[in-house]
């Protein structure tokens, strides 16, 4: 299987779910982040579709969220985009004017392959990883420049394992969304939640722990997340 048959398996996938009625409400992009590339074999971004029975908003920066029936779960800490306009074209300038606002992300990422051993291909046939995406507040994008300095530390309890800068993602959040602008045959369409990679390794999580992260060089609130 190459990585194209991979995509068109998730489109006839895609095609099924929303025939029973899921409704599509944005897209996750993975593998921005080149540091893991090494670690998992797979080096280049893929994508894959949020759906509403996969979004979780979280306004009061602390989620619930149910592992059920998800396959070797895994954390990632992310920036994503609300989109108030449909992009023309990949410029970061134009971009900036398309986004209604940014908010910190966490998805949780699943995975079918015995030890997250994979293929690009098998990422992209599995909807790109995507298993649940919950949005934090949203806040206003004043300074697109800042985003690469961004810091995130991912905690789980009190003890930290893991920290990353937006420039991890393709140099920035911003320039991992022009990349999947130009790399879908489709345009995004105003609406859409963005959310553009982790800033670290993705991390294994259990029913029954407690992870959160802080945030530093933004007005973006960290967000807390109780595994059940």
């Amino acid at each position: 299987m190459t990585p194209d048959e991979g995509y068109a398996r998730t489109r006839a996938w895609h095609a099924a779910r929303v025939k029973e009625g899921w409704l599509p409400v944005g897209r996750k992009i993975g593998f921005t982040n080149r540091r893991i590339w090494p670690i998992y074999g797979v080096y280049e971004p893929i994508w894959g579709t949020v759906y509403d029975r996969t979004l979780l908003p979280s306004k009061s920066d602390f989620c619930q969220v149910s592992l059920e029936g998800l396959s070797q779960p895994r954390i990632e800490p992310e920036i994503c985009f609300k989109l108030k306009s449909s992009p023309r074209s990949a410029d970061p300038e134009h971009l900036v004017s398309c986004i209604e606002w940014m908010a910190h992300s966490i998805e949780i990422v699943v995975c079918e392959q015995p030890g997250w051993k994979v293929t690009l291909a098998e990422c992209t046939a599995q909807n790109g990883l995507h298993g649940r995406l919950v949005v934090g507040s949203p806040s206003p994008m004043r300074d697109p420049e800042a985003l690469p300095r961004v810091e995130i530390l991912l905690k789980k309890g009190d003890t930290v394992v893991d920290r990353g800068v937006g420039a991890n993602v393709l140099d920035s959040p911003l320039l991992a969304l022009s990349h999947l602008v130009k790399l879908l045959e489709q345009p995004l369409a105003a609406g859409e939640i963005i959310s553009t990679g982790t800033l670290t390794d993705a991390h294994p999580v259990a029913p029954g722990e407690t992870w959160s992260t802080e945030i530093h060089g933004s007005d973006m609130k960290g967000l807390e997340i109780h595994f059940r």
